[in-house]
């Protein structure tokens, strides 16, 4: 395709945040459906992109853009998109259009909500279609500075101390990553900031010091975002304060760029340090798991249950990821089976946990509490509303038909060989994250009914058809996954390949 799609896909929601910005406040109609309208056409480009993906084509960066950018420095504006990025690229446009919908009941300061947002998935595209590192940290940080004011303008009570937490752990990841890039760039004699070379040239190549140096870098700058045990603790808070769309997006991609960074960066550049350490990996994924779902069957708070759930959904990528890392008995395939899940879940999470941070907003709206003690009974009063959160819990503890299930199989397959006990224990988080999720649905749509909510409106048009792409995708994927387990893993095999 001649037609820069990566360009326009990154920076049409920059023109539509100035667009947005040069509007006057008092026209909020027409704020929120400009916004709206921007955010369609980078999501109508995504879906262009895969369907002119061709996953039998092997090897190599599709759609490649490539410019000199800072040349006294090797610098260049050099983007493309493979199995890895193209779900996330496609997944990051759908939840930003579906987020801005959603938002539609925003009120205060729209204007400046609105822009920011817009803002926010600039630098959110632009880390997935990245193929240059000074690129990459330049999105990578643009998409910090717009969700620390949504949590901080637009968030909960606490929504400063929350702002701040999430700023300075991810800003503490971002200095490591920068430091450890700074090391890749010096070590190759060809001084270039290029990804796709840097895989090829594998600076620290059998120095296992200064490559595990570099591995502990870009781990803690991945590590955080991600977030993995034990560096989590600033994730329930953020979501907590966080406004609806910001919970969304928080979980549903910003998440996702910290697992993105192990496949994309950590397993082709520093291949060796990647397998002598997977099995760090595999004990803190482990521990999220169980730690993650087990401390989310102790919230009586919906929101921050939802968030916990998240570190647990987290820990079955980081497991995946270790697996397709680790030199152990696992074959080849079974690292393909590993990763090729741990991608899917990437992508799972985001539309499951997106769609029940949604129905968190939904039920938060009507009764202004996340309670789960003060609820009881609603299934009946808000039918539609009680079968949304029903099938989107389902999805989200992995039942078979639904695309939860697909995905923790294909990495509870793939990491057997390599780490067998791992695995087993790995695999009581299901049985946990079932429970909390039947015990969720048990506590707000069956037992007595609390008359407090007996004025309780169900769903309308707007939250139905907010919701309603994600659950066909739930149901979709969860029956015929092969179209997006045939994208990825073309491109897993190839990384493999070369390692």
């Amino acid at each position: 395709m001649g037609f820069p799609i990566l360009s326009a896909i990154t920076f049409i929601p920059l023109l539509g945040m100035l667009l947005v910005i040069l509007m006057p406040k008092e026209n909020q109609k027409a704020i929120k459906w400009t916004a709206l309208g921007v955010s369609l056409i980078p999501l109508a480009l995504s879906w262009v992109l895969w369907a002119n993906y061709t996953p039998a084509q092997v090897g190599g960066m599709h759609f490649e853009e490539i410019y000199d950018w800072i040349p006294s420095i090797g610098v260049r504006y050099h983007m493309g998109v493979d199995g890895l990025s193209i779900p996330m690229v496609f997944l990051t446009a759908l939840l930003t259009t579906i987020s801005i919908l959603y938002s539609f009941i925003i009120t205060e300061r729209p204007k400046e909500f609105f822009a920011l947002f817009l803002l926010l998935e600039v630098g959110m595209l632009g880390t997935f279609v990245s193929l240059d590192f000074f690129l990459f940290y330049v999105f990578w940080e643009v998409s910090l500075v717009p969700m620390y004011f949504l949590i901080g303008v637009w968030g909960g009570p606490q929504r400063e101390y929350a702002a701040i937490k999430f700023f300075l752990y991810t800003l503490v990841g971002s200095v490591a990553m920068l430091l450890a890039i700074l090391a890749m760039y010096f070590a190759t004699g060809a001084k270039t900031f290029d990804m796709v070379e840097l895989a090829r040239l594998r600076p620290f190549a059998g120095d296992m010091f200064w490559q595990s140096l570099v591995f502990g870098g870009l781990f803690l700058g991945f590590a955080i975002k991600v977030p993995l045990f034990p560096f989590h603790t600033w994730l329930p808070d953020a979501h907590v304060e966080a406004p609806t769309a910001g919970s969304v997006i928080l979980a549903g991609i910003l998440l996702k760029m910290g697992c993105y960074g192990f496949f994309r960066v950590l397993l082709p550049i520093v291949p060796e340090a990647s397998r002598d350490l997977a099995w760090v990996v595999a004990i803190l994924a482990l521990i999220s798991i169980v730690y993650g779902s087990l401390v989310a069957m102790a919230q009586w708070d919906f929101k921050k249950l939802i968030a916990y759930s998240s570190v647990n959904h987290m820990g079955y990528v980081m497991l995946g990821f270790a697996a397709a890392a680790g030199a152990t008995a696992a074959t080849v395939n079974d690292r393909s089976i590993a990763a090729s899940g741990a991608i899917f879940q990437m992508f799972n999470h985001g539309v499951i946990t997106g769609g029940l941070f949604l129905l968190v907003g939904v039920i938060y709206e009507r009764t202004h509490n996340r309670d789960l003690a003060r609820y009881g009974g609603l299934g009946a009063k808000v039918p539609v509303y009680a079968g949304v959160l029903t099938v989107t819990s389902l999805a989200s503890l992995g039942l078979p038909g639904l695309a939860g299930f697909i995905s923790e199989f294909f990495v509870f397959r793939g990491a057997f060989p390599a780490y067998t006990l791992v695995t087993v224990l790995a695999a009581s988080g299901i049985i946990i994250t079932a429970a909390f999720l039947l015990w969720t649905i048990q506590r707000i749509l069956l037992g007595p009914f609390n008359d407090k909510y007996e004025h309780l409106t169900d769903m309308d048009g707007r939250e139905v058809i907010s919701l309603a792409p994600l659950l066909v995708l739930m149901v979709v994927f969860g029956l015929f996954p092969a179209p997006i387990l045939n994208t990825i893993t073309v491109t897993v095999n190839n990384i493999l390949g070369k390692l």
